[in-house]
Order: C-alpha cells, then sequence, then structure tokens
C-alpha cells in the first residue's frame, strides 16, 4: 500500500478491492480527493481525525481522483471531496462535500 506522512494512506485503483475485502476493519472509510481540490483539503484534516478516533475499527484511505478515474466513476461520483463508507466490502453511505466531522464520525458508529 502507498504510504503518506499522514496517518491516512493514499491507495490506487489496483489496491482498492483488497483495502475493502481484506482489511481486518469491518468499516472502511474512503476518501475521495485531488491534491487541486480546496474543499478536499478541509475534510483532509477531518479524514486524519477519524482515523486516530477509529483506529483499529475502522480504515480511513484516500484515492486520488485524477489517479484513479475508473473507480471515481464506478461509483457514480461526479464531483469531490467525496467520502464513501463501506461496511463488510459494500457501500453504506456517501457523504459529498465538506460536512462536519459529526456527520463522518456519526456515520462510521452507525456502522460498527
Amino acid at each position: 500500500m502507498s504510504t503518506d506522512t499522514d496517518i491516512v494512506a493514499y491507495v490506487e485503483e489496483s489496491e482498492f478491492d483488497v483495502v475493502l475485502n481484506g482489511s481486518e476493519e469491518k468499516v472502511v472509510v474512503v476518501d475521495f480527493t485531488a491534491t487541486w481540490c480546496g474543499p478536499c483539503r478541509l475534510v483532509s484534516p477531518l479524514m486524519e481525525q477519524l482515523a486516530q478516533e477509529y483506529k483499529g475499527r475502522a480504515k480511513v484511505v484516500k484515492v486520488d481522483v485524477d489517479n484513479n478515474k475508473p473507480i471515481f466513476k464506478k461509483f457514480g461520483l461526479r464531483s469531490i471531496p467525496a467520502v464513501l463508507i463501506f461496511k463488510d466490502g459494500i457501500l453504506a453511505q456517501t457523504i459529498v462535500g465538506v460536512s462536519a466531522y459529526e456527520d463522518f464520525s456519526n456515520a462510521v458508529q452507525k456502522l460498527l
């Protein structure tokens, strides 16, 4: 898996299914982002916080949409930031746009 200085690692399309289905954690949060996206920079620290709070219970990863367009389109996404939350490899919730930390946290909490 790609490494990042942050807690939340970037994953590539080739790793995506392994992350979703091979993760020890049942809940996987995927932040679809891009380096040029201003609102994405607002969501990024919230994903770091989520990763810290749910460490060992939920996995948080990022996908750079510029490098992984097919996976972005696979989920019918048209704008970023978009955070997809999966449980047992199945999409359970999508949050598009900048949201409060509580929105992300509550969505994860419901699935644990």
